[in-house]
């Protein structure tokens, strides 16, 4: 590990349910917001929950302000709070950070200088729904910790982004093919139909 740089666990549920949000609005760029803790001596961040929060119009200010208040609010009471930003483009061919995605992290960044950028690999998750064999996330980490920008860090399986559950890859196809991400409710589910709820209880029953 140089440079102090940190390392990233993500729990099963919160990755999958990343990915199903993507995968729910194929035509749209969506994202999320990653909640965790600091764990190990202040080395590792473990990202313990996540929220899947817009496929239309994600650059919108306010929708946004009111979704990570209430995000926070909700899992503080839980010891947790926001590490991290997740972003699915539009494209499939499309590996850049855009400026949507750069300004949330950054405004995540000013209060969790280790956060996490975590940006869909789509290639890696084709791959996987072809062959169903790789173990390692099929998301690529930037982060900003030891760099004035967002820096691709490790993306392969030895790099700093783990998923706690080895067998998280063999879970989601099981929930892909079950069509478990027509199920996926996000923000702007929520902010237009407020009995429809972000924090998905159903899903992982």
């Amino acid at each position: 590990m140089g440079g102090g740089e940190s390392n990233y666990e993500i729990h099963q549920n919160a990755y999958i349910k990343l990915i199903l949000h993507a995968l729910k609005h194929k035509t749209s760029s969506v994202n999320g917001v990653l909640l965790g803790r600091i764990s190990g001596n202040d080395t590792a961040v473990e990202i313990v929950e996540s929220v899947p929060l817009f496929h239309s119009q994600i650059g919108l200010l306010p929708p946004l302000e009111i979704s990570l208040i209430m995000i926070e609010e909700y899992y503080a009471d839980k010891g947790l709070s926001i590490v991290g930003y997740f972003h699915a483009n539009e494209r499939f061919d499309d590996f850049e950070v855009g400026n949507v995605a750069k300004n949330i992290a950054d405004h995540i960044f000013k209060y969790f200088p280790q956060a996490a950028l975590l940006l869909l690999d789509n290639k890696k998750l084709e791959a996987l729904l072809k062959e169903g064999k790789d173990r390692s996330p099929v998301m690529q980490l930037y982060t900003k910790e030891v760099s004035r920008n967002w820096k691709l860090v490790g993306a392969d399986a030895s790099g700093p982004l783990k998923i706690k559950e080895p067998s998280a890859n063999v879970v989601l196809l099981d929930y892909i093919s079950s069509g478990k991400w027509k199920d996926i409710v996000d923000f702007d589910d929520h902010l237009d139909d407020i009995s429809k709820d972000w924090l998905n209880p159903e899903l992982f029953k």
